[in-house]
């Protein structure tokens, strides 16, 4: 019996050691593939990249994985003990496989057997921190044991928390959201430090399977398996039992945090800022790079302008009629389900859609667009309201088969069905106004002339309607707005502001071509000076005046204006014939109003990578001194600007002094009812086409445009100075309020001079039509009369002859600006 004992023995521990040098063997060639658990040192996923505005706010937010990085330091106890009670409660106690709870799950699993219940897994923290970095989700064994030998090799490797650290910032949540401090964000639009255990409970809950336990559509199952978290915490003695009943009798809370834009009224900003950070750097860098940039958008400023440009375009477009609804659905039946699939414009909240129920001679009955709940149903009630005939007056004249017709009844311009735009009244429940998009549509830029951060920026009416960016991606016809670059160039090369030009009739003949320009009423006032001329945008003068200098002359300053790359050197470009953009036109405005000196337009004041070293800076000015380790008596650093003088400063302030007559008694005298030291150029394009205003104070440049899409007349009489002006005028009014009326600094050395305004000489004492100029030394009014462009025998004077290119140019815009 003993030697049968010691036989069976022998053979056991023969085979025994089989095994085990088969496992070894086969362990020994699992390892051999494993991949480098090393690797997780330098680790770093892809991370959101976050847009701010320059007060901070969260403008945007840009991820293929929505995720922000938090060090474990940043994650509260309480976060990390509800994802320890629902993954891992013996997290800080194993060597990376939990051997208990391993042992329970082969029991659970043998009792389950042939049942068709799914097997129940024993994965640590660690194991699943080893398959989501360096393995495949197979469901085999062999992955298993690869798991297993990597557990315990990222165990002597790491510590516990960074271990820990991993997990919660790579596991995904769903809803696009990856790493805990997204899922806060994504679910409850919180920070995890502000995460009730609840909340937390939640959170956890959700990596076994985000869509079983979606909060909308398996809300029970999400409650429960957020209930079991919580108990889960209880008995780990992570909170007490109070605190695990409360928090189990709250509901999950879950809102959304929606993607994209946040900032209101920030779109066309955005989307520049995107496209700017995609050229520099690429898709990858923006998607998963984790960058932080601060823009230079003024919040406050842009509310501003996107109120003033949206009711300039609504008041023109107002007074051209009614175009007729939005689309048409079926009301008879729940008119709600066809409404709510009809898409309004998010981005103009103070509109919604409706449908008319019942139109009569004195209105319409109207039931309003349902709004959607969390869950992206829409909301069962169904609101009316009315839109009385008052409140719709300018449909009154609506358009039938392309044909204005006028109607005396609401009845005949709207009827059941036609879904529209309605307003709320202020101060009443269920009164509504009429509204359209307009057809029209214009750009406008702010601009920090001292710096070129563009504090705000209005590329349409509405992002949501047309993403196009009209401040940058429009190319128009600056018109008249261009001439003060015409007039620089004069000034910066033996011109004074009393130079004396011939305003009269004018013929240009090229071969068969003949261009006559004409100033835009039609007629000429003879001899006047270079402030007359632009302030009340004289074209037959800026055509001589042109003709006098030369085109290269214009050409060499435009281009050093920033305004075009090339310009053609033909005289209609003289007249703003050229195609530019609301950008670049405000750049170079911007040039003057900082004393000559060049600047950048600069939507972008800093770029930070994920770590937070600075990658890009906009401020290129040095400053030795400004970061000495102590104060030893030195005098005060110095900002040193080391700009481009483009324009000589006193060349700009008689320039801007010019414009600044084009407000208080030119084409934009609308403007001068604000009280402001202001500066400006209107600018009408041939035809009527584009209506334009640029302006400035010392600290500050607006420019805008407004025009069709496709360039048609804005109707008779349509100029800057009545379409422009105004939006300028009724930005500049709100966003200066509460500022100082700074003055224009006149430069050293300026010499200020009283001439007739007529004559640009001298003026007498006593004359009542004297103006004070501005005179660089060496330099002051005429001691003679004489006219620039008027010839011996004191004709008008004529021009040379074009090229077929200019000839071309002329077809394109040559006269009738204004």
């Amino acid at each position: 019996m003993i030697r049968l004992i010691g036989y069976f023995f022998g053979i056991g521990t023969t085979l025994a050691l089989l095994v085990a040098a088969g496992l070894a063997i086969y362990i020994g060639h699992l390892t051999k593939d494993l991949p480098d658990y090393e690797v997780l040192a330098k680790y770093e996923p892809p991370v959101t990249t976050r847009i701010h505005a320059s007060d901070g706010s969260l403008m945007a937010e840009y991820a293929r994985e929505r995720r922000l990085y938090l060090p474990i330091q940043a994650i509260p106890d309480r976060v990390k003990a509800a994802f320890m009670s629902a993954e891992d409660k013996n997290f800080y106690n194993h060597p990376g496989i939990d051997i208990t709870g391993l042992g329970r799950a082969i029991i659970v699993n043998l009792q389950n057997f042939g049942s068709g219940r799914r097997q129940v897994g024993a994965s640590t923290i660690t194991q699943q921190v080893a398959k989501n970095f360096l393995l495949t989700s197979d469901q085999t064994y062999e992955r298993k044991i690869k798991e297993m030998i990597l557990a315990f090799r990222i165990e002597q490797a790491y510590s516990k928390d960074r271990i820990l650290e991993l997990y919660l910032n790579e596991i995904f949540f769903g809803f696009g959201a990856y790493g805990v401090a997204g899922a806060a964000l994504t679910y409850f639009d919180k920070s995890v430090n502000e995460l009730t255990v609840a909340e937390a409970a939640y959170l956890a809950s959700l990596p076994k399977g985000p869509n079983n336990y979606h909060p909308f559509k398996h809300a029970d199952r999400a409650i429960e398996r957020r209930n079991w978290v919580i108990d889960q915490m209880v008995e780990n003695g992570y909170v007490t039992r109070e605190e695990g009943d409360k928090a189990k009798a709250e509901p999950l809370g879950v809102k959304p945090r929606r993607n994209g834009s946040y900032l209101f009224a920030g779109e066309y900003f955005t989307e520049e800022v995107r496209r700017q950070i995609i050229a520099r750097y690429g898709e990858n860098a923006l998607y998963e790079g984790g960058l932080s940039v601060r823009t230079t958008l003024d919040p406050k400023i842009q509310l501003i302008a996107r109120k003033a440009m949206q009711n300039g375009l609504l008041k023109y477009d107002t007074l051209r009629g009614y175009r007729g609804p939005v689309t048409h659905i079926d009301v008879s039946g729940d008119w709600g389900v066809p409404l709510g699939a009809v898409k309004g414009l998010e981005d103009v909240p103070e509109w919604t859609l409706a449908v008319v129920l019942d139109s009569s001679a004195d209105g319409l009955t109207i039931g309003i667009q349902p709004a959607r709940q969390v869950s992206g149903d829409l909301v069962k009630d169904r609101v009316e309201g009315t839109v009385s005939k008052d409140d719709m007056g300018f449909a009154m004249r609506h358009f039938v088969n392309g044909k204005s017709v006028r109607a005396k009844s609401p009845a005949e311009v709207l009827e059941p069905g036609d879904v529209i735009f309605v307003q709320k009244n202020e101060g009443s429940d269920n009164a509504y106004s009429l509204r359209q998009v307009p057809e029209v549509e214009g750009g406008l830029v702010a601009m920090d002339p001292h710096t070129g951060r563009v504090l705000a920026m209005v590329g349409g009416f509405s992002y949501a309607q047309s993403e196009f960016n009209r401040a940058t991606q429009a190319m128009r016809q600056p018109g008249s707005s261009f001439k003060p670059i015409v007039y620089s160039a004069a000034l910066d090369n033996g011109y004074t502001p009393a130079s004396v030009i011939m305003d009269g009739p004018i013929t240009i003949q090229s071969g068969n071509t003949t261009w006559t320009p004409k100033n835009y009423d039609g007629t000429a006032a003879g001899p006047a000076t270079l402030r007359s001329g632009i302030e009340k945008s004289r074209n037959l003068m800026t055509v001589r005046l042109a003709n006098d200098m030369g085109m290269k002359l214009i050409v060499e300053y435009a281009e050093r204006f920033g305004v075009y790359d090339h310009l053609a050197p033909y005289l209609p470009m003289a007249l703003g014939s050229g195609e530019t953009t609301v950008m670049r036109m405000v750049s170079a405005y911007s040039i003057m109003a900082n004393g000559g000196k060049s600047i950048k337009p600069s939507l972008i004041d800093r770029i930070q990578d994920r770590y937070g070293k600075t990658v890009f800076k906009q401020d290129e000015r040095g400053c030795e001194g400004c970061n000495a380790a102590e104060w030893k008596n030195q005098p005060e650093p110095e900002l040193v600007d080391n700009s481009e003088q483009v324009l000589d400063p006193m060349t700009a302030y008689q320039i801007t002094s010019m414009m600044e007559g084009v407000v208080q008694r030119g084409t934009g005298a609308t403007i001068a009812e604000l009280g402001r030291h202001i500066a400006g150029k209107t600018g009408t394009t041939n035809d009527e086409k584009d209506a334009w205003f640029i302006g400035f104070t010392p600290n500050l440049v607006v420019g805008l445009y407004m025009g069709y899409d496709t360039p048609r007349g804005l109707g008779k009489g349509a100029t800057g100075g009545g379409l422009a002006a105004p939006i300028f005028k009724d930005f500049m009014r709100v966003a200066l309020d509460g500022t100082p009326n700074v003055d224009f600094q006149v430069p050293e050395g300026m010499k200020l001079i009283a001439i007739n305004r007529k004559t640009g000489m001298r003026a007498a004492e006593g004359d009542p039509n004297t103006i004070i100029e501005a005179f660089k030394p060496g330099t002051g009014p005429a001691d003679s009369y004489w006219v620039i462009g008027m010839g011996a025998d004191g004709s008008n004077g004529a021009g040379g002859a074009l090229s077929p290119q200019a000839n071309q140019a002329i077809q394109d815009g040559g006269g009738g600006l204004y």
